[in-house]
């Protein structure tokens, strides 16, 4: 990061242990055996169950509930993981309420759904906490694949493929495994380590070697990984950062998003976590609202976040920026950055007011300024180092059916790859989906 805790206004340990400690407690507690068969109860079994269809891993909703209702959550954790082998993660972080829970009849009949992701968690925790891996590996089909990032895609890649009995290297830049569970979703979605801990049990299926810091276009060159495997997969994410285009984006205090999330959830004592007095963050996703958020549990003041067009068009959910308004952050809609004012240092940001034309976003002239000692950019991210010989459409490398891009052998998934929404579900299914026709093009 660019800041640092001499950055005038940037301090740590605005607030003390105990209070960061609750601050940063895990967002939705686990349900207990009582309170999982009470939600479980709730549910009305539907035989064409929409949830289902609104699940992008198809997971069998009905039946994994039933399953709890009936005392045996390690076969509703089977059912899960059948669909989705990082269904721990997901039951932690997805957004159920526009999802799963929103298609749900009871939300539709009394506006309360089945919390369908606290269940999920509760059986997959229950399975999970036994250490043990309830798969095991098809025969040795003596294929070898090459599975570039160790996010959710990657690893839903591997972890199939090596259920298919194929040796599988799983290579990241970084020095964990998790991707962007790991790195880049808010603290207290996922406490207690538990990304790590579910990239070791998913590696228990064995036959998967994970490398670290390797990265493609750096330690790793795609023409030599098909030379040297069967087959290659694509997951590495989007590690490139869209830029402000603002006057003073480099002055001290400016920083990306990305990486101050990602200092807090690998900080050992988060009282050494440096942050603004007044914060401000640019930026409509779930990044920028998990930043503006944590921002405000490590003790700024003021944290406002800046988004260039209306509430409506955000792409966080609503339920996420009810969390944030909940947590006093203050949003400023139809604001778009021009430039971050201070001798050296930020001091304030100055933005513009914006009006849509059509579907074009235009300025209207009238500026105003927000004081932010912190200016975070959580505007988007690119993808960096893709090899020239992959086709590209939107930025990302073009993929067709189950991942097949533009290059025999090799297959790509999760958001490296054109297609589908920034979700850990998405990229799960798409990893999964991607090893399936792996497999079935190796197996002839």
């Amino acid at each position: 990061m660019t800041n640092s805790p001499f950055t005038p206004g940037i301090a740590p340990a605005r607030l003390d242990a105990e209070a960061l400690a609750e601050n940063f407690d895990d967002l939705h507690g686990p349900l207990d055996g009582h309170e999982a068969l009470v939600a479980a109860d709730r549910c009305y079994f539907c035989h064409d169950a929409p949830c289902i269809t609104a699940c992008p891993t198809a997971i069998d909703i009905p039946l994994f509930i039933r399953q709890i209702a009936t005392g045996t959550p390690e076969a509703a954790a089977e059912t899960i993981f059948d669909q989705n082998i990082l269904g721990g993660m997901c039951a932690r972080v997805c957004p159920t309420e526009t999802l799963c829970e929103q298609a749900c009849v009871r939300e539709v009949a009394e506006g309360k759904p089945v919390e369908i992701g606290r269940l999920q968690r509760f059986a997959t925790d229950t399975l999970m906490a036994k250490g043990v891996h309830p798969y095991a590996r098809a025969a040795e089909t003596g294929k070898r694949v090459a599975v570039v990032g160790a996010g959710p895609a990657g690893l839903a890649c591997a972890h199939r493929l090596a259920m298919k009995g194929h040796d599988v290297d799983l290579f990241d830049a970084r020095p964990k495994g998790g991707g962007l569970n790991e790195y880049g979703i808010a603290y207290y979605k996922a406490t207690d380590g538990f990304a790590g801990a579910e990239v070791d049990w998913l590696l228990k299926i064995g036959g998967i070697t994970f490398h670290a810091g390797q990265a493609l276009g750096r330690e790793l060159d795609l023409s030599r990984l098909q030379a040297e495997y069967d087959a290659v997969f694509l997951g590495m994410g989007l590690s490139g950062v869209n830029a402000l285009r603002a006057t003073g984006e480099t002055r001290e205090g400016v920083a990306d998003a990305v990486d101050f999330i990602a200092d807090l959830r690998q900080a050992d004592n988060l009282q050494t976590l440096a942050v603004g007095r007044n914060v401000v963050v640019i930026g409509g996703g779930m990044t920028a609202i998990d930043a503006a958020v944590q921002s405000k549990l490590l003790g700024a003041e003021s944290v406002t976040l800046a988004y260039r067009r209306g509430r409506d068009a955000m792409p966080a959910s609503r339920y996420e920026q009810d969390l944030a308004a909940s947590k006093g952050v203050r949003f400023v809609f139809n604001a778009m950055p021009v430039e971050v004012l201070g001798n050296g240092a930020a001091v304030a940001l100055r933005c513009e007011y914006t009006r849509a034309e059509g579907k074009s976003l235009v300025g209207t002239g009238e500026t105003f300024d927000i004081p932010a000692d912190q200016v975070l950019k959580a505007i988007g991210q690119t993808l960096d180092g893709a090899p020239e010989a992959l086709a590209l459409d939107g930025g990302k490398i073009a993929v067709t059916g189950a991942g097949r891009t533009s290059v025999d052998g090799v297959w790509a998934g999760g958001d490296c790859a054109s297609g589908g929404e920034d979700l850990t579900v998405t990229a799960v299914a798409e990893g999964r989906d991607a090893a399936e026709d792996i497999h079935s093009v190796l197996a002839g």
